[in-house]
């Protein structure tokens, strides 16, 4: 277990120094630096705007997921879960940090309900992974004979097929059987117990069709919000492509976040700017300026996070003193 600790670690340091290492091959500091001070303040607020917009109705879906399976919640705890998921998610890899935060929180909450709640975390997960591929296609439609970016569209296509496998075996009676078979496997390697939880968990929506259309419908918007928000920091440093590539671009890179190469995406979220639009012919500099925003976004999704930890933080620190 250690040993795979450090191999994760290890492997997580490397793929950050070379994501850092071609990032500083391809950009000019001083360059970047002036882009950075020139920034357009209108075009960065729009992009603030539409980041933190969509928290709401993010958490409206989740609510709405719960409800599916009897587990009733506030939509303010769910959006103060989200931020806080947010902030946990800038120290914890990627948004699986984020994602292992609410879990954790809302089972407190509804003690006994672990598997439900795992499960609606996780299929609105998925639900966001094939929401992203629906916006991938329209991407694809809109690059046509317009960008020179057929490698990155091979990759969307094999996350549509990924994801659609994925589906199949969840969410089907009839492979559910089949599936036993892997349970030796999974008790040997000790995930047994986790892992059916999260299938029971995502299998029970099978039959809440209106539930999962409504939160794709949400989750939709919401990454065009996302997706706008990138265009607009885009704009903020001067880069006036249209938002089509945008469309191609937004989705891979919510795809690409999801795997864990490194703590917050650091490096590779600005690797994969500057390669990107480098395919379009924008520089180096302002390329990796717009990844760079993106990032800043973030941050502030988790500032109020930050804020709710610290302030909670100090409100149990007196009683615990007193505990002891």
């Amino acid at each position: 277990m250690l040993r795979n600790r450090w191999l994760r670690l290890v492997a997580t340091l490397v793929v950050t120094g070379l994501a850092a290492g071609y990032i500083l091959w391809k950009i000019n500091l001083g360059k970047t630096a002036h882009i950075f001070g020139s920034a357009s303040i209108s075009w960065l607020a729009l992009s603030a705007f539409l980041t933190v917009v969509t928290v709401p109705p993010q958490a409206v879906r989740w609510q709405l997921l719960l409800r599916a399976r009897g587990i009733r919640e506030s939509l303010r705890w769910l959006t103060r879960a989200y931020f806080v998921s947010y902030a946990v998610g800038q120290v914890l890899p990627t948004g699986v940090g984020g994602d292992a935060s609410r879990i954790y929180e809302t089972t407190r909450r509804h003690p006994g309900q672990g598997s439900p709640i795992a499960g609606s975390v996780l299929i609105e997960r998925a639900l966001g992974g094939a929401v992203t591929l629906v916006l991938t296609a329209i991407g694809f439609l809109l690059a046509i004979g317009r960008y020179s970016i057929g490698a990155y569209l091979w990759v969307e296509a094999l996350f549509v097929v990924g994801t659609l496998a994925a589906g199949v075996v969840v969410f089907s009676k009839r492979l559910r059987r089949h599936l036993r078979a892997a349970v030796p496997l999974l008790r040997k390697a000790r995930i047994e117990r986790p892992v059916r939880a999260a299938y029971e968990g995502i299998h029970g929506y099978r039959h809440h069709a209106r539930t999962l259309l409504a939160v794709s419908t949400i989750t939709f918007f919401a990454q065009l919000s996302r997706i706008l928000a990138i265009w607009a920091s885009g704009r903020a440093v001067g880069i006036e492509l249209s938002i089509r590539p945008y469309v191609v671009l937004g989705p891979l890179l919510f795809l690409v976040m999801l795997v864990p190469f490194t703590v917050s995406g650091l490096g590779v979220r600005e690797a994969f700017f500057v390669s990107f639009l480098g395919n379009l012919g924008v520089n180096a500099d302002s390329a990796f300026a717009t990844g760079f925003l993106f990032f800043l976004m973030t941050l502030l999704l988790a500032l109020p996070g930050l804020v709710v930890i610290l302030r909670e933080g100090f409100r149990r620190s007196p009683v615990s003193i007193a505990d002891a």
